[in-house]
């Protein structure tokens, strides 16, 4: 229909937008929020799915890789996990991402994953240890013929380290448990260190344990809200609540975050040396590939505390942006939301009385999309597009 054509640039098409916007905010359904985005720390924008996926944007890169202990903290609810222990217990999850660590606030188990409970040794500290990861990965860590081997033989440095399995668990058995801060430098304001299921765990690699830092992660923020879990945060002069990473890719500068906030929540001590640091050095104009990185140095601040299995380089694919080359960071950016949960029932009828062609479309691709249906967000930070007629008031 060349006399009346879809122009999304047209002031017909803008207003139209803008009056159905209004009818979505008189029925309660518009609100603000903030989802986990590609963001690029060196352009200061946020990049769509289109633009992250255009030809060389994902780039094998050589990165510091870390298996991290999380130390169980025994009570009435993970008592039975303390059978035949008389180590520290902990959780292993591995990351390509350290710089996150400082972030975490749950662990995440997949709910069938079967996991199994060794005493061994720390291989850096030679200290005995009791660790739980999925027993299907077990033997990535150690060697089959090291089960059962005498542990008092153990020295430390040997290459062959020995363990006994203890005890094997479901994930859904593990869920719920608790465990201590891994690195404390900030202290959340609401629930979290717990172990949850999510159904995005696999046995493909690392522990079967992913560790989950809701801020940098879109899979982790979803299993974190689904069970009520906190992000780990900080507020700045402003009082308004961030990333521990700013949004040039570094960690938060204590001096511009609020004083009553670092009076509460922030270890100075432990924290101000990392204070300002870029997470990849490629964001920084003066750091070369030749200088330590924010990775290698929370790994072996973890490795002396006992709190590191293995560190190692990894090769991985990692997207970049295409305007800077630089790499991007999965980062929580303010949106807009239509709460299309609260109208999903409607839908799914509605979509069950249309005729499609072929019906597979209605039943299967589209069916599919509203059974698994999650708010839409319909905001970009772009310079084209229709601008939202919104108007807020300083106090919200």
């Amino acid at each position: 229909n060349m006399d009346d054509p879809y122009v999304t640039f047209d002031s017909k098409y803008i207003e139209t937008v803008w009056w159905l916007l209004k009818q979505v905010y008189n029925k309660g359904l518009l609100y603000k929020g903030y989802t986990i985005q590609p963001y690029s720390p060196a352009a200061g924008t946020g990049l769509s799915s289109h633009e992250l996926n255009q030809p060389g944007c994902y780039r094998d890169v050589k990165d510091t890789t870390i298996v991290a202990q999380f130390r169980a903290i025994r009570n009435e609810h993970s008592e039975f996990l303390f059978d035949d222990v008389d180590t520290g217990l902990y959780f292993l999850a591995w990351t390509t991402t350290p710089w996150t660590l400082p972030s975490n606030s749950a662990l995440v188990v997949g709910p069938q994953i079967r996991y199994v409970k060794i005493k061994t040794f720390n291989p850096y500290t030679g200290l005995p240890v009791t660790l739980i990861l999925a027993k299907d990965l077990l033997h990535v860590y150690f060697s089959a013929d090291s089960e059962g081997a005498p542990l008092e033989d153990y020295r430390q440095g040997d290459k062959t380290i020995p363990y006994q399995v203890l005890g094997e668990y479901s994930g859904e058995e593990l869920a719920g448990i608790q465990y201590e801060q891994l690195i404390e430098w900030v202290k959340p304001k609401g629930r979290a260190f717990e172990v949850i299921t999510g159904d995005f765990v696999t046995i493909e690699d690392g522990t079967g344990i992913v560790h989950a830092a809701p801020t940098f992660g879109a899979d982790d923020d979803r299993v974190a809200r689904q069970n009520g879990i906190s992000p780990l945060t900080v507020e700045d002069a402003d009082g308004k609540t961030q990333a521990l990473v700013d949004r040039k890719g570094r960690f938060f500068l204590i001096s511009e975050m609020d004083r009553s906030f670092v009076d509460d929540f922030v270890n100075i001590e432990k924290y101000h040396e990392f204070s300002g640091r870029y997470v990849k050095n490629d964001y920084s104009e003066k750091l070369t590939e030749d200088d330590p990185t924010v990775d290698v140095d929370i790994s072996v601040m973890l490795k002396r505390e006992n709190k590191a299995f293995k560190i190692e380089k990894h090769v991985h694919s990692y997207p970049h942006c295409w305007r800077t080359d630089k790499p991007v960071l999965y980062y929580p950016l303010d949106s807009w939301f239509i709460k299309t949960t609260e109208v999903k029932e409607r839908m799914v009828e509605l979509n069950n009385t249309i005729n499609w062609k072929p019906q597979s479309t209605g039943t299967g691709r589209f069916g599919n999309w509203l059974e698994n249906l999650v708010d839409w967000n319909l905001s970009r930070s772009r310079f084209w597009g229709t601008p939202l007629p919104i108007w807020r008031s300083e106090d919200g």
